[in-house]
């Protein structure tokens, strides 16, 4: 590999243009072997020095590629990997990729995890369970979801999620026993569910003790 020029695209990038009429963006820190200082136009790279230029140049387009889908919404890094993987991305330059945008907290699973809450919560009624094995399923660790819950559930009242689900299930007619089985597939616990709807029943009937 012949460096034909090399030209300073922002601090720490670096844009090259090699022989083969390619050109690349590549992180400085991305580089295991070559320095710096050796990357200057008329320099040849062979071997290992030559396959380190290009596993930076790699990197490089998977964290791009990452950060176009971060800035369309907040991702988890699992959803990251995945989404880079089936976009053929190599494993070892999606984890060197997503390490630099999780120190420059550009990528952040508690930023999604709150994320992801609050958007569902528009769509969605659920309980801490359901959300919880929901935010496992999108690789998100149990201490962060836990927190993300907690914070969750301080703003937004479990027993009013599972009210707004229930008077949901009454606008649609449905029978009591469908009513149970649909709170408890929303994550509600049985116990919660049971003291809603007796509230509701002697609310809509004062007579009832």
């Amino acid at each position: 590999m012949l460096i034909l020029s090399t030209e300073q695209a922002s601090f720490g990038c670096i844009k090259i243009t090699v022989d083969s009429g390619l050109a690349f963006f590549i992180r400085t820190i991305y580089l295991k072997i070559v320095k710096d200082n050796e990357l200057s136009v008329g320099a040849i790279f062979e071997g290992d020095k030559e396959e380190d230029i290009i596993n930076a140049g790699m990197i490089f387009q998977a964290e791009r590629k990452a950060y176009d889908y971060i800035m369309r919404a907040e991702q988890s890094r699992f959803i990251l990997e995945r989404k880079l993987s089936s976009k053929n991305f190599d494993a070892k330059h999606i984890s060197a990729a997503l390490e630099y945008l999780e120190k420059n907290e550009i990528l952040s699973d508690e930023r999604f995890a709150r994320a992801w809450l609050n958007t569902r919560k528009a769509s969605h009624s659920e309980g801490r369970s359901k959300l919880e094995r929901e935010l496992y399923t999108r690789g998100i660790s149990k201490y962060i979801a836990a927190a993300a819950l907690d914070e969750f559930y301080s703003e937004n009242s479990e027993e009013s999620l599972c009210l707004r689900e229930y008077e949901k299930c009454k606008r649609l007619n449905k029978t009591y026993e469908q009513i149970v089985k649909r709170l408890i597939s929303c994550g509600f616990a049985y116990k919660m569910i049971k003291n809603i709807m007796k509230n509701c029943e002697m609310q809509e009937n004062p007579g009832l003790d």
